[in-house]
């Protein structure tokens, strides 16, 4: 198959971005990745990070493995003002979007034929890096994959097949002078150009097991999970509000939530209604967690109800978080 005639089938299917790479070792990566693990920036994540010698390896994904498709999808849609006792969470949450994406490539495998396998989401693809290779977009400063038409609002996949694909040509792109991202980061996260420290980043904390520290709760605001600062102020991504004005977000898309709701609703519904994100052990009173923090910052003194049960709890980490809620509220504080 042509790049021209990929192209064709990848819009046909409602692929934003497709490309294609030859099936070989990502071996700068894989040294990246070994360096970074070797340098603490990961902190406790795993995910691709973990298995450097499978991630970085799409030969080793598919017998026979000729060609990685890579292909991005674009999620971006306007966001409301959050109103008040509600939190906020990053826009590629707001639905499953992997999972269509997910969707869109297996019906690409069919069509190019052969042996193929589907990596959205999943720990044994650099997504990122195929990407790159095959000329979806380009790494900026801040980490992400930047495309030129949706700058980083994508949501990536990969299809490795056996099937031979007339490889893409990398986008000859970067941030230049550019430092927008590394500036607007409340935590310094960036302060590397390109390398992202984890355990300064908001969006990982939201995600990880332990408490979140003191002075990162202000900045987390009213945001529940994730965190799109880096991207919101992101030349790349100006324009897009045009490009995609009267599109509307998928049906029972969710851009924000009621913290009331996250405090009061019981684990299995938490867990049900929101498996498409990651919080460890998939246990919501991490989910609870990121509500107590964001009901602090609420200054909504309505919430207090809710959240001194947490602080006469036996659980730890929720008493904690539920304690700092509620004295920025006792002082009737934003």
């Amino acid at each position: 198959m042509t790049t021209a005639e990929l192209s064709r089938t990848a819009e046909e299917l409602g692929i934003d971005v497709v490309g294609a790479a030859p099936a070989r070792p990502y071996a700068e990566t894989e040294r990246h990745i070994r360096e970074r693990r070797a340098r603490g920036l990961f902190a406790d994540m795993r995910f691709t990070m973990a298995q450097p010698e499978t991630s970085c390896h799409p030969e080793r994904l598919l017998p026979g493995a000729r060609t990685v498709v890579s292909a991005a999808l674009c999620y971006y849609a306007a966001a409301p003002e959050p109103q008040a006792g509600e939190g906020l969470l990053p826009r590629y949450t707001w639905s499953d979007r992997y999972a269509e994406l997910r969707e869109k490539l297996d019906a690409l495998g069919r069509r190019l034929g052969g042996s193929y396998r589907v990596l959205v989401d999943e720990n044994q693809h650099v997504d990122r890096e195929g990407a790159a290779r095959a000329g979806v977009g380009f790494y900026g400063k801040n980490t992400m994959l930047i495309t030129r038409r949706h700058g980083s609002w994508v949501v990536l996949g990969t299809l490795v097949t056996d099937a031979v694909v007339e490889p893409s040509v990398p986008l000859e792109l970067d941030c230049g002078s550019c430092t927008l991202c590394i500036e607007a980061c409340p935590t310094n996260a960036l302060d590397e150009p390109g390398v992202l420290d984890s355990t300064r980043c908001l969006s990982y904390w939201t995600q990880s097991p332990e408490p979140i520290p003191d002075a990162y709760r202000d900045e987390l605001g009213a945001q529940v999970y994730g965190c799109d600062i880096c991207q919101d102020v992101c030349p790349w991504n100006r324009g897009i509000e045009k490009r995609r004005a009267g599109e509307e977000p998928p049906a029972g898309a969710e851009p924000v939530v009621s913290l009331l709701d996250w405090l009061e609703a019981d684990d299995e519904e938490l867990r049900e209604r929101y498996d498409r994100l990651y919080f460890p052990r998939n246990d919501p009173r991490y989910l609870r967690r990121n509500a107590l923090v964001a009901a602090g910052n609420s200054g909504e003194v309505s919430l207090a109800g809710a959240v001194r049960p947490y602080a006469a709890g036996d659980d730890e980490l929720l008493r904690d978080h539920a304690e700092w809620a509620l004295a920025r509220l006792n002082r009737g504080e934003p």
